[in-house]
């Protein structure tokens, strides 16, 4: 593979709820009313299992979104829209999870990150309870498998809830609330199509219920549609050949010093390509390495080759250089979702009641991705797809060893697409109720199954490549006399060419007989026969399948009947879990197919040679809550209260651990209420981390010994790269990774598990406060503070990482050094081991501030407005042992302020909404490079300068307000990506138009 971004943006905006005053209006009106056997469960208290008043729920900060702002924000894809939230800013929406920014098996998958520490570490749960991964080997929810219009809310908690939820809420938890006890017709219908005439989108869904038996019983069924079409990169002025891309600076470069201070490292240029490499094939046909001739025989245009960038050139519309922006595939995969959902719950005697859930998913996904590409294939001087003008050049001057070299990207040859087929399954089933007055239960069990089948297409077999390149004419082959027949030379005596460019091609074919091959042409565009591709070329089909058990039971209830203190009875939760987790992925035969010439290699050119993976765990936890209301209703003491909450759990893999936290709320009016906890979060190492068998894999480096990187690391790094290259037979003083075309390559290496791994431990406090003043109605404001330190956390160091901690530690006998390989005689990185290890740390810290307000102007006439602000003190990283600490803060996508906030005017049947996002400025390049390089580049390109970007909607309501139209542009003042940026700060969409209809029929029924 070549160049991938990994740089991150946010979508349109739209505003969030508030804090724990902000919880639905219904809850609050009854907050005071005793709670029946069937009406207790349907307020759920996020960050709790005990039976309470969900305005004073806990200490831990919560910011909800309701179902009302979600239908405003105009977005059908709700990742999409949690990235405006402040706390998920960073989350994987539609551009990480497509093209070249996926991760391998997980193309139109969306992930949560809460507080910028992984997907790994945000637990997602719906309904209190746990639902099943997206993501073979992990933990990490899809949110694509939730349904938009069941959201009745959703409640983000920063802060260690280990102690209540388990393991993987590290950071803290996302809950998704749903309708229930539904009765009733609703239909909602949504289409939208950006101002580029593309991402299209579509959206459907049907929610019938109605109650039984006197009300006892109710069943709940719906149907959701969503299509989001597919983007290419190149369908943005952004991702297009001319657009704006920072590149080294040649003059820099080629200043006395290779670096001069006064002279930017990088500067913005446009029509940037792959130097020396061709959609249509570039041929060497000498020692120089640089083209001559293009595939079709026409002399290569190439461009100014543009010396430490990566191989890269810069030059006009007309160079025959490859775009580097056509390596990128796509924006936004295209995604199909049906989900279909059943609730139903019935009140078996006063006191109890039984409930279920069942869920299902169909979810297809395509996106495109990368070609495959030859660098310096060499190819037999008789070979007659051979243009015969490049041919006589060959015959005249000896060629390149009596042939050539070819450089080529192969648009033209398939690039690599991957559809995917999930198929989700979820089921609930349970039952709750009241033991006494003073007692209640409740026992669940969760049952989830992902099943996921996904093709890569166009895969190259390595051997059946190199054969069918090597064609020859038989006549002129076996007699000296051309026929015109080309076969290929396996096919006429069994042998082949054998060259230290051509990889594993040897003499004897592997995955094929000699008389199938079918010889290839890759001289010009759009030349190959289609029986060649179907040769050469493999659809690769793997599967993964993932499986959750979850049985959960507790008791709730209070003292009430024994004792109460001067704040009320005591209340406590006791429980037990059980979890099992379950996932194996089976990858296609081909991917794991050893060559003949080395057990380390696959017979896929393009690909690594990987593995099936296979694991499971169970744990068994045991957990209790106590709420203690020390002082109530008096002067100075409105309420003072103190919870605490511990979890005990034994993993089959990972031993035992505890998870516990405190907290307190003491509020010394109605008007004010303070509140802060501190807790002890854990997670336990998933399925990937521990049990993933030694494949193959690829990466990227940025070469710590470069010229224009050796400067940027400790003070032994100079002096270890030079030993280390020097070492190696190589020259340290013209060392140049970065010009030479394999560093516009990825790099093959190795990943494993590690069964020895340890859970994660962190350290959380929030402290905050809420103020409720009684002389303003419908008023709240709020203050929160985080802190989360993050020990012993599990990670696997990326390449670029390990060789800066090889070279940045005071010497090289260290432990880094080993595992990253290079070549003798060059100095270049040539390949790595990765295993992730219990040895990275995070700190981050920051604030959420948010508001409320509403008010009657008369006349049928009412304003509301929310807003949430976020603030960013610290995000700091080490990734291992001896490296250096990275920080993170003002960084791509770790802004230090961002927010959101809408204002709603209604007056009668209509409704007018207007949102916007703030974005706060981010540095371009990384801390530790600006420190240690303050010229990267010129100072009005430093920084990525903050946005604001707007939405607008409105609504009507007709027939008795039983149907609605509505109409939106989101984005409506076009904000787009920075200079050089496809997705940043803002993301690629640009300005977007939808509309649509809801109708509701109550009581349809009755």
């Amino acid at each position: 593979m070549k160049l991938r971004s990994t740089l991150k943006g946010a979508a349109a905006p739209v505003a969030l709820a508030t804090v724990l005053a902000a919880a639905p209006a219904v809850a609050q009106e009854n907050s005071d009313v005793p709670a029946t056997a069937g009406e207790s469960s349907s307020i759920i208290v996020t960050g709790t299992r005990l039976n309470r008043n969900p305005e004073v729920a806990g200490a831990n900060p919560v910011v909800t979104l309701d179902a009302q702002t979600i239908e405003r924000s105009g977005e059908i894809n709700l990742t999409e829209l949690l990235t405006e939230t402040p706390a998920l800013f960073n989350s994987e929406d539609n551009f990480s999870a497509a093209g070249s920014q996926a991760r391998t098996g997980a193309a139109g998958v969306n992930l949560l990150d809460l507080r910028n520490l992984g997907a790994a570490r945000t637990l997602v749960l719906v309904n209190g309870r746990r639902h099943i991964a997206g993501v073979a080997g992990e933990a990490a929810v899809d949110i694509n498998t939730i349904p938009t219009a069941l959201v009745e809310r959703i409640d983000i908690l920063t802060g260690g809830v280990s102690s209540v939820y388990g393991a993987d809420g590290v950071s803290g938890v996302v809950n998704f609330i749903m309708q229930r006890d539904f009765e009733g017709v609703d239909f909602r219908s949504q289409v939208g199509i950006s101002e580029y005439n593309d991402a299209e989108s579509a959206f459907g869904a049907l929610t019938v219920g109605t109650n039984f038996n006197d009300g006892r019983g109710n069943i709940t069924g719906s149907y959701e549609y969503r299509f989001q079409g597919r983007v290419g990169y190149g369908d943005r002025p952004a991702g297009q050949f001319d657009a704006i891309r920072f590149v080294r600076n040649p003059d820099d470069v080629a200043s006395p010093t290779g670096d001069d201070p006064n002279i930017p490292d990088y500067i913005p240029l446009p029509y940037i390509g792959y130097a020396e490499s061709s959609p249509a094939g570039a041929l060497i046909l000498d020692d120089s390495l640089v083209p001559v001739y293009r595939g079709d025989g026409a002399l290569y245009n190439g461009a100014e080759f543009l010396p430490n960038s990566g191989f890269l050139s810069a030059g006009g519309p007309n160079t025959d250089d490859t775009p580097i922006a056509d390596y990128q595939g796509d924006l936004q995969a295209e995604t199909q979702h049906h989900i279909v959902n059943l609730f139903a719950e019935y009140e078996l005697t006063p006191s109890i009641r039984f409930f279920a859930e069942g869920k299902y998913v169909n979810s297809e996904n395509f996106t495109i991705a990368q070609p495959s590409f030859d660098f310096y294939t060499y190819v037999g001087g008789e070979n007659p797809f051979i243009p015969d003008n490049v041919r006589q050049d060959i015959a005249a001057n000896g060629g390149y060893f009596g042939g050539l070299l070819l450089n080529r990207d192969n648009f033209d040859l398939g690039t690599r697409d991957e559809t995917f087929s999930r198929d989700v399954y979820r089921g609930v089933v349970g039952f709750d109720g009241d033991i006494t007055d003073n007692l209640r239960f409740e026992v669940s069990y969760v049952y989830g199954k992902n099943d996921t089948t996904y093709v890569s297409d166009d895969q190259r077999v390595e051997d059946r490549y190199f054969a069918s390149l090597d064609a020859v004419d038989e006549g002129e082959f076996l007699t000296g006399t051309p026929n015109g027949n080309v076969v290929c030379r396996v096919s006429v005596d069994g042998s082949g060419i054998v060259d230290s460019f051509n990889f594993n091609y040897g003499e004897a074919p592997q995955t094929f007989s000699p008389d199938e091959c079918v010889p290839l042409n890759v001289f010009g565009e759009n030349v190959a026969s289609q029986a060649a591709l179907d040769f050469v070329f493999q659809d690769l089909t793997n599967t993964y399948t993932l499986t959750q058990d979850v049985v959960t039971g507790f008791v709730s209830g209070d003292f009430g009947r024994v004792f109460e203190l001067p704040g009320g009875p005591v209340a406590f939760v006791l429980g037990g879990e059980y979890r099992k987790e379950t996932s194996t992925s089976i990858v296609d035969p081909l991917s794991k197919q050893v060559t003949d010439f080395d057990p380390d290699s696959g017979v896929l050119a393009d690909l690594a040679l990987l593995a099936d993976e296979t694991g499971e765990f169970d744990v068994i936890e045991g957990f209790a809550e106590l709420s203690v209301p020390l002082l109530a209703d008096m002067p100075f003491f409105e309420l003072l209260e103190l919870t605490a909450a511990v979890r005990l759990s034994d993993y089959s893999l990972a031993g035992y651990t505890d998870s516990w936290s405190f907290s307190g709320i003491w509020a010394p009016v109605d008007d004010i209420r303070f509140r802060g906890s501190y807790s002890k979060a854990t997670r336990a190492p998933n399925i990937t981390e521990l049990f993933a068998p030694a494949t193959g894999t690829f990466s990227f480096i940025d070469d710590p010994c470069d010229p224009i990187n050796v400067g940027n690391g400790t003070s032994s790094r100079e002096a270890n790269c030079r030993t280390l290259i020097e070492g190696l037979g190589a020259d340290f003083d013209t060392y140049d990774y970065s010009s030479d075309i394999a560093s516009s390559a990825s790099i093959e290496g190795f990943f494993s598990g590690n069964q020895n791994l340890n859970p994660e431990e962190a350290t959380t406090w929030t402290a905050g406060v809420v103020l409720e003043p009684r002389f303003l109605d419908n008023f709240a404001i709020s203050f929160d503070w985080y802190d989360i330190d993050l020990s012993q956390a599990i990670n696997t160091t990326t390449l670029t990482e390990l060789a800066e901690f090889c070279v940045d530690a005071p010497t090289l006998d260290n432990q880094f050094c080993p595992l990253v390989d290079r070549a003798q005689g060059t100095g270049f990185v040539e390949g790595f081991r990765l295993s992730p290890v219990n040895v990275a740390f995070f700190e981050t810290a920051g604030a959420d501030m948010t508001v409320r307000y509403r008010t009657d102007l008369g006349a049928d006439t009412d304003i509301s407005f929310r807003g949430t602000v976020g603030y960013l003190d610290k995000l700091l990283f080490v990734p291992a042992d001896g490296g250096e600490i990275d920080d993170d803060k003002n960084e791509i996508g770790a802004p230090e302020w961002n927010g959101n906030a809408d204002v709603t005017l209604t007056h009668r049947n209509f409704s007018l909404n207007y949102g916007v996002q703030y974005i706060g400025e981010q540095q371009r390049y990384a801390n530790d490079v600006l420190a240690a390089n303050p010229d990267r580049a010129a100072p009005e390109y430093l920084y990525i300068d903050e946005v604001f970007i707007h939405d607008i909607r409105g609504e009507v309501k007709l027939a008795d307000e039983r149907m609605s139209v509505f109409v939106g542009v989101n984005n409506f003042t076009d904000e787009g990506p920075a200079l050089g940026s496809i997705n940043t700060p803002t993301g690629w969409r640009g300005r977007y138009y939808y509309t649509g209809l809801r109708m509701t029929l109550d009581g349809l029924f009755n």
